[in-house]
């Protein structure tokens, strides 16, 4: 079966959704997530009284930079693919529902 205009609308919508959800929910939370990451990081590294040097710093921003980025593909991605999935749904519904319509005319 071939995808109509619900299903690129309703990816389309979904998309839109997950950039909402992003800027509300995920920014934050990817920054969190990927700065914890990244001081467990150079913890590791450079050991337990970290010093305010340059590359503890980096390592730190890089991984809140990544946090972020993951979020967003989380987010965006898995939104879009709901909705492509929720119109693909009603398509074939709609689809179902006209051949029992031609089925019923014959």
């Amino acid at each position: 079966m071939k995808t109509g205009t619900a299903t690129r609308k309703a990816s389309y919508i979904g998309t839109g959704v997950g950039i909402i959800l992003f800027g509300l929910i995920g920014l934050f939370t990817g920054s969190l997530l990927g700065g914890a990451a990244g001081l467990n990081i150079a913890l590791a590294l450079f050991g337990q009284p970290l010093t305010s040097a340059l590359l503890p710093r980096l390592i730190v921003g890089v991984s809140m930079l990544v946090g972020v980025l993951v979020s967003a593909v989380v987010f965006i991605v898995g939104s879009t693919v709901t909705g492509w999935l929720i119109g693909y749904a009603v398509e074939t519904i709609r689809a179902g529902k006209a051949e029992v319509v031609k089925a019923k005319a014959r």
